[in-house]
Formats: C-alpha cells, structure tokens, sequence
C-alpha cells in the first residue's frame, strides 16, 4: 500500500473520531451561584473553585520552599554574561548599542533557595521593618524573582512597578505606598535618583550590580540620605547573621501590584497569597506534562501578573528559567550583535508567555522575510502554509500525516528556530488574540497556543483554552479556580438572553479575585461585590459571548463604546483589531467624537511595508516623515483599512473617514502604550490634539 495514503488515511480517519467527540464536548457548564442575576458557568472538571494543588500548601512562600526541596540539584534560574557592549553606526548616522552575550549560567534550586534566604535576612540587617513595604523596580531578572520570594520569607509585602513608568506615576506608586526599601537595576536608579526630592518616605535602596552602575550609585549617595547597598552586599549580611524566617497567612497581602494606567494614574491592586495560589494551582490541572524537563524563556514584565503566574508555575514544577528580554529574543532583535545568539537559539526553551502584540511581531516577520526572498522560497512557504492551513481547518484533503512532517522539515522547521526549535505550547494573555496571528503561530512554530484571559484584578485568572482545543478567536472555558457571569448591559444592547448565545458583561469570581485598590475604597466599591455566599466578584468591564461547549468569546467593552452623532455605536477596540491585519498598520487609534457622524484613525506606519510600497509607485520622499505627509500615501492606506474593513463587515459608519499617519512608533517610553502594549487613549489624544482636531475640521 502506498506510505503516502497510510500517512494521509491514519491521523485523518483519527481525526473524524476525535473532531466528533470534541465537538460533543462539554468543558464550561453553568453553575447555579449568588450575587446579581445573569448566566454563569465553572470548568466541566471542578464543581467549587480550586484553591490549592498542594496539600499542606497555602502561601506562595511554602510553594516555592517545597520546589527547593523537591528539586535540589535541578536548575532553575538562568542568565547571560554578557561578554561584551559596542556601538554599531547605521547608515543614516546613528548609533545603536549590540550586545554580545554568553550562554545561560545557572542557578540551582538549592543555590537560589540559600540565596533567597540569605537575602531576606540582610533585608532585616539593613533596618527594613515586617510592616514597611519594598518596592522591586526592575527589569525581569533573576534578582527579581529572589528579591521577591525574599520578601515573601518575612512576610513583607512587595510593590511592584514597571520600569518604564514615567516620573508622575512612579512618585504616586512609592508614596502612596509609603515604600521604605526599593530593589533596583542602573537605569531605575538613575530614575530615583531623579525625583529623590519627590519621594516621602524611601529609606534605602539596593541596587543590582551591572555594568555603569557605579556612577548612578556615587550620583545616588551624593545627593540624597538614602541607605545605598548593592544586592550581593544585603545577601552577604544576610549570610553572617542569619534572621529566623517568618512566614505570612494566605490572606496576608503579597503584592500591591501596579497596573500599567492605560487611563489616569495606575492603580495598585492588593493581592493575597490565597489568590495567586488559586490561580497558580487552576493552571497545574489544565496545562498537560508540566515538569522538571521544561525550560521556560522568561521576557515579559515581571510586574505583570501574567509574568509572575506564569514563573510561579514553573518553579512550582521543577522546571528551568532561563531569563531574557525584548530587544535581545531572537538572533535579529535590535540589540543582538550580528552573528551571536539571541535568548531564544541559546536557551532552546519549551514553554513560554507572550502578548498578542508580540506574537503579531513574531507573524509580520516571518511573512516580511519570506516576502523578502521571493521566488521559489516564497511559493513553497505559501503552498506549506497553506496545506497546513486546510488542515486545522478540518478540511479532509490538508496536509496530514507523512505530508504534514514533510512540510514541517522543508519549511517550518527554519523558522521555528527562530525561538529555539523546541517550543511546545504558548501562553497567550493580556488580550484576545486574532484568528489569523493563532493559526499562524500554531503551523509555524507548531505550538498550540493556550489562549487566556484575566486581569490583574483576578490575578489573570479567569479562562484558559485547553491543550485539545484548536479554535480561534476564542479565550476558552473557565480556569478551575473561576466562576465566569455575564449580565444583562441592556445600554450595549448585550443581554443574557440573546439568540443564539447568551451576551453581556464579564463578571468573574472565585478566589482569584483580588481584595482591591490600594486607598482606594471608592473604586474598590465601584467594580467589587461579595455576594450572599462568600464568592467576591469582580465586574470587568469587557462584553463577551459564551458558546455552546462553555468557552468564552471577547466581543466588545463598556469603556470603548462611543455614540456618534446619529445615534450611531462604535466599539473602538473591535475597529481597532479588524483593521490592524493591514500591512500598512504597526498601530492604530480609532477616534470617535460624539458631534460628529463619522470616526478617524491615527496610524502609527510600517515603515518597511510603507517604503516597499513608495518605491514601486515611483515615489520620492526624503524621509518616513515626509512620505506620511503626502496625499497619495494617505490615500493609499485609507484604501486599505477600507479594504480590511470590508472585508470583516464593518459598518459604514465604523470604517474611519479620514486619517493621520504617524512615523514614530508608540512605546512604553514615549507614554503612549502600557508595559503590555495596549494603548494609552487619553496620552495619545492629548499628544496629538491637534492633529485629531484637524481631521475634524
């Protein structure tokens, strides 16, 4: 018989009987439950929210001291020497630092357990009282997670902070926390060191020792009263005297976490213990295989709840994190030195997290490379994709089987290198991903992608996609430590008895849901409720649907919703995702002004999709400035977001009218997008006032 059909017929037969059950599936049921009316359901596998995963285990500080026992001589924190700095000019004249960096060193569960534990006691040595709060101010490192777990050993509660929050909202969060210790990297402390006549109530510093930092530190004692110690230093005091351990109570609250203030000033969000254990222990039942053989490439904000679940989980399970960051994640990121290693080719990780923003990225490069080589190369990827592509579509003639690992080998496999060729699963979070970055992600990189969704609120905990489920679009059934509710927004027009799926507010509840916003009872009052049998809620503020098998669907929110002139509704949030699939498009704003019939968009430009596109047309410009400034370019890209809006169905009325073309990407520094890449609306209409003004005259 021929091995092709036996490599076609196999997994495809497999499939029919396997896509059959699946679709009978049931994996969210409804639940009968307290608080305000409206359709709720739990997780098919746990008829009350899961707790704990760990028998005798109730705080984040006896999870990560079990791990150290458990797994002694396993390595768990990883990190690059660096091995040397140099600045690269560029053709038009600047400069940009590359970075050359080792292979990972490693820090065994037993070593960072004696370090954690040296650490916390020089914390005590220092003068830092039980009741004063630290404050980790860093970018993701190794010193972050031990300073962290340190804390945690003194039942001292840690403030967390982005590292690039801007001036106004990094006094807020210290002083309205009252912070007495802050743990710091060189750039943060040059940051401190800055608004030192701002600050209240800090007392002492510890810094990590990097390169430069011993100009920031002279500057730092120069100028201010401070107490200025450097990491290993506190360890070292910590090491000669050691401080008995006194360990904290699952309510006790172990972050005051930061949100990154996509409107006004951030919020700091109180969470306990208990409820990040909740949401720790919900992913050990549903995440298949966890384990010491995992290593984890960890890159994304620490003070990112998404990022500190997820580092939780894998120490939680023996497994190695090998740390990273942005600009240094493959062997092309801007600041990797041409011809060495990126994060990913030397660590070779199996799991990791990511933001939709960043899986967009790691799509539009792949597609601009393959545009990039043309010819032959360019046609077997679009004939691969596509065959993988008709496959998870269930289609019965898609590349399965022999087929399928043929491709794999010919095509993907080069560009699953680019994270290390050893990725099995994905974690997507922070907001819903779009059908086409999902597919494209799950056949190149061949990774399912485990989509969730939560806040910081309910310490991300509230749905995650399981291992078997392939749609798109979607963010899965309920976690088991979460209830999932929608209610009745009758203004939205979303109601619990809508046909054929039941439509409404997101209300999720459970352990997970946090205690509040830190001196800010008002707004605590204002979006938490505790119903008649103990369950505290927490409202969302984002409109979902839920389907028939229990999985949730994100369609719309409250706050993007704006009225135009006509009576009109337009959810900028779901204009904004259509129409980003653009090739023009690096970022996008839809504005709405409520005297007026029509929207307009401030797009940020693809620079390399906008030139390719001048040059074909003949088009000469001086610079990406000039050329956003011509007619026939805005011309073009309107023609384009009407092409993309057509295509997904807009209404008239939802497609933007007219437009303004931005050169300058929108970054965390420039304080107009959040640590996870979500806009900042009232920052970007403020900045460009004017502009908005002038679309409307």
């Amino acid at each position: 018989m021929n091995p092709y059909f036996i490599g076609f017929a196999i997994p495809f037969l497999a499939s029919l009987l396997f896509t059959k059950r699946k679709g009978e599936k049931k994996r969210g049921v409804p639940v009968d439950v307290g608080g305000e009316p409206g359709f709720a359901i739990r997780n098919h596998k746990f008829e009350r929210p899961v707790e704990t995963h760990w028998e005798g285990v109730s705080t984040l500080a006896e999870l990560f001291e079990q791990s150290c026992e458990q797994y002694v001589y396993m390595p768990l924190l990883g990190t690059r020497k660096l091995i040397s700095r140099e600045m690269e000019a560029a053709r038009d004249g600047r400069s940009f630092e590359k970075l050359y960096l080792g292979q990972y060193e490693w820090k065994s569960y037993a070593d960072a357990f004696k370090t954690v534990c040296n650490f916390s006691s020089g914390l005590v040595r220092i003068g830092h009282l039980r009741d004063e709060r630290v404050a980790i101010f860093a970018d993701t490192r190794a010193e972050w997670q031990i300073a962290l777990q340190a804390c945690f050993r003194q039942s001292i509660t840690v403030v967390t902070i982005y590292s690039s929050l801007g001036e106004g909202a990094l006094c807020h969060s210290l002083n309205e926390t009252e912070v007495t210790t802050v743990i710091c990297g060189r750039k943060e402390l040059k940051k401190l060191v800055d608004i030192s006549g701002q600050l209240d109530t800090v007392k002492h510093v510890i810094y990590v020792n990097e390169e430069g930092v011993s100009s920031e530190v002279s500057l730092a004692k120069k100028c201010t009263s401070w107490r200025i110690e450097s990491f290993e230093e506190v360890e070292r005091l910590g090491l000669e005297t050691p401080v008995e351990a006194k360990l904290p109570l699952p309510s006790d609250t172990a972050v005051i976490m930061y949100t990154s203030g996509s409107t006004g000033m951030p919020k700091g969000v109180m969470m306990s213990h208990r409820n990040v254990l909740a949401v720790v222990s919900a992913v050990m039942t549903i995440v298949p295989a966890l384990g010491k053989k995992d290593v984890y490439l960890a890159y994304l904000p620490l003070a990112h709840i998404l990022e500190l679940a997820a580092e939780t989980v894998m120490s939680a399970v023996g497994a190695s994190i090998g740390y990273g960051s942005p600009l240094t994640l493959t062997d092309t990121s801007n600041k990797i030195k041409k011809g060495t290693q990126g994060d990913a080719s030397a660590l070779k990780p199996t799991l990791m997290t990511a933001v939709p923003a960043i899986l967009d990225r790691v799509r539009d490069g792949v597609r601009k490379n393959v545009d990039a080589k043309g010819g032959a190369a360019k046609k077997l990827f679009d004939i691969a994709y596509s065959r993988r592509l008709a496959a998870i579509n269930g289609s019965w003639f898609g590349a399965w089987g022999l087929e399928k690992h043929l491709w794999d080998m010919l095509v993907f496999q080069k560009v699953r290198a680019i994270l290390g060729g050893r990725i099995r699963f994905i974690l997507s979070g922070g907001a819903p991903l779009s059908g086409d970055t999902q597919r494209f992600i799950n056949i190149c990189l061949g990774a399912p992608i485990g989509q969730g969704y939560g806040l910081t609120e309910t310490c991300a905990g509230g749905t995650f996609s399981e291992y078997d489920d392939n749609s798109v679009g979607r963010v899965g059934a309920p976690l088991p430590c979460s209830y999932i509710k929608l209610i009745d927004w009758a203004e939205g027009g979303y109601l619990t008895n809508d046909s054929p799926m039941p439509r409404g507010e997101i209300v999720i509840g459970g352990p997970n849901v946090t205690k509040g916003y830190f001196k800010n009872e008002a707004k605590t009052n204002e979006v938490y409720k505790d119903d008649e049998r103990g369950i505290r809620w927490f409202y969302s503020g984002d409109i979902g649907r839920l389907h028939p098998d229990g999985c949730l669907e994100i369609i719309d929110r409250k706050k993007d919703i704006v009225k135009l002139q006509h009576g009109e509704y337009v959810s900028l949030g779901k204009v904004e995702a259509v129409l980003s699939v653009c090739p023009y498009v690096d970022n996008i704003m839809i504005h709405a002004d409520p005297f007026h019939n029509y929207c307009v968009a401030l797009v940020v430009v693809a620079h390399s999709e906008l030139k390719s596109w001048a040059s074909q047309q003949g088009i000469t410009y001086s610079d990406v400035s000039d050329l956003c400034e011509k007619q026939e370019t805005v011309k073009e890209v309107l023609q384009c977001l009407a092409k993309a809006a057509k295509q997904a169905r807009l209404e008239k009325f939802e497609i933007p009218a007219k437009v303004k073309l931005v050169p300058e990407p929108w970054t965390p520094e420039s304080g107009l997008v959040t640590a996870a890449l979500k806009l900042k609306r009232e920052a970007i209409k403020k900045a460009y006032e004017d502009d908005l003004a002038a679309l409307y005259s």
